[in-house]
Parts: structure tokens; C-alpha cells; sequence
């Protein structure tokens, strides 16, 4: 199937773009791209710099799933951001960090954000936001980020978005077709801190534990130093380094 895929110039984001669409009756598949947003966002409400030559773009999808089931997606969405770069760059050896973060070097190179609600004609409707940083990252002290340009490979958003675009239908149809085991499998080949010390920062507290594996549910599996199991489903996660022992 041949994939659609609009281009913009500007937009506010490609995931309002998306919103506006899926309410209006459109039922994807749909991808929509933009050189530049005005009020790009991500995780949490925070704000995401949209510097031109960077990829911007957002899948809109129609699914007979729960929100909740639609929701791991997300690891789909980073695994689709993995595929790109290795493809891009072999060799950069991507790293995935729960829940949803891909990183080169330890560095963050994209966001993803997933927004869903009910589509008018029935189903449930998905966004899935993906920017990734080909030519500029953001410097921040405590997100430190990085580009593909600084790795000396800079792919123009047009091809990236194409084969983004390519690599999420695939495991979108995977997910279809075997459910979230062979994501879930993927996503831990990839994985980020796995063994590792790391401390989740939640609403009400923080915790630390051993990042120990990737649940059925998408949640994160603490090990923590009472023996005691903690399963973290929303929450941001910092890493210290390698268990020793």
C-alpha cells in the first residue's frame, strides 16, 4: 500500500494538523509533514524546537483498539525511528530508553508523541507524532540531545519522512497482525539501561530500582533494593550506570 504523505511549509504542529483531520471525518493511513512548526510539543506539554531542515511529521491512523492498547504504539514509533537512522547511518548503533526515546551516544535524537480520541465514523483515532533531529539539535544541560549532522550524515526531511512513514506501517502491522510480543522483543534488543541502575521520577515520588524488563503492558519493571517489584507506567527515568557485582 502506498502511503500518503502531505507536505507544508508551516503548520502549528502536525499533530493538531492531524486532530483537525481525524475530526473531520479523515481516516488515514495519513501522514502529515511540515518544514517548520510554530507550536511543536511534546511529552508532558513540553515545548519542541522545530529548526528547518528537521524531520516533523505525524501518522494519522483509524483503529478498532482502546486508547490504551493503541498507546504502545509508541515503542513502534521509536523502533520506527531506530530503523531510520540505522538505515541512514549504520553503524550509529541507536539505543531505545523507556518509554519512548531514542538515543546516539547516550543523546536524545527525536520525540514522540502520541495522541489519540473517538473518530466520527467509528474507532478510535491515532496521531503519532515523531520529530527527529537530522541538522540541529538543542544544547540542555540535562536532556543532552544530538543530530545525525553531527554524525556526519544530514538526509533531507522529504526521504526521512518517506521512510519513517514506511518503517511504523510495518510494525503497525506487525502489531496488527501478532499483537505487542514482537515489539515488545524488538524494543529490549534495543533497550537502553537494561541490568541498570535507574531512578523514575514520578508525580508524587521518586524511585530507584534495576531497570529489570519491559512488561506485556508497556509499563517498566523495577527491581528494587527491598526485593519488592515496581511496575512504572508514566514518569520520566534517569540512568546511573551499570550494576556492579
Amino acid at each position: 500500500m502506498t502511503l500518503r504523505i502531505e507536505h507544508f511549509s508551516e503548520l502549528d504542529s502536525t499533530n493538531e494538523e492531524a486532530r483537525r483531520r481525524a475530526l473531520d471525518g479523515e481516516r488515514g493511513p495519513l501522514w502529515i509533514r511540515a518544514d517548520r512548526q510554530g507550536a511543536g510539543r511534546g511529552r508532558r506539554g513540553r515545548a519542541w524546537v522545530s529548526e528547518p531542515g528537521n524531520l516533523f511529521i505525524t501518522g494519522l491512523y483509524v483503529l478498532d483498539a482502546s486508547a490504551g492498547e493503541a498507546a504502545k504504539l509508541s515503542f513502534a514509533a521509536a523502533l520506527s525511528v531506530a530503523d531510520l537512522i540505522e538505515e541512514a547511518a549504520p553503524g550509529l548503533g541507536p539505543r531505545l530508553k523507556w518509554p519512548n526515546d531514542v538515543l546516539v551516544d547516550g543523546k536524545k535524537i527525536c520525540g514522540i508523541l502520541l495522541e489519540s480520541g473517538s473518530a466520527p465514523g467509528g474507532g478510535l483515532w491515532l496521531a503519532v507524532g515523531i520529530g527527529v533531529n537530522l541538522a540541529h539539535h538543542p544544547d540542555d544541560a540535562e536532556r543532552p540531545a544530538t543530530s545525525l549532522a553531527a554524525h556526519g550524515v544530514q538526509p533531507e526531511p522529504a526521504h526521512a519522512g518517506e521512510r519513517l512513514a514506511h518503517h511504523f506501517d510495518t510494525w503497525l502491522s506487525r502489531w496488527q497482525m501478532s499483537g505487542f510480543a514482537p515489539i515488545r522483543d524488538a524494543w529490549l534488543t534495543r533497550a537502553h539501561g537494561l541490568g541498570e541502575r535507574c531512578t523514575a521520577r514520578l508525580e508524587a515520588e521518586t524511585v530507584e530500582g534495576i531497570f529489570a524488563d519491559l512488561m506485556a503492558d508497556g509499563a517498566l519493571r523495577l527491581d528494587l533494593a527491598d526485593g519488592t517489584r515496581r511496575l512504572i507506567s508514566a514518569g520520566d527515568v534517569f540512568f546511573s550506570g551499570p550494576v556492579k557485582g
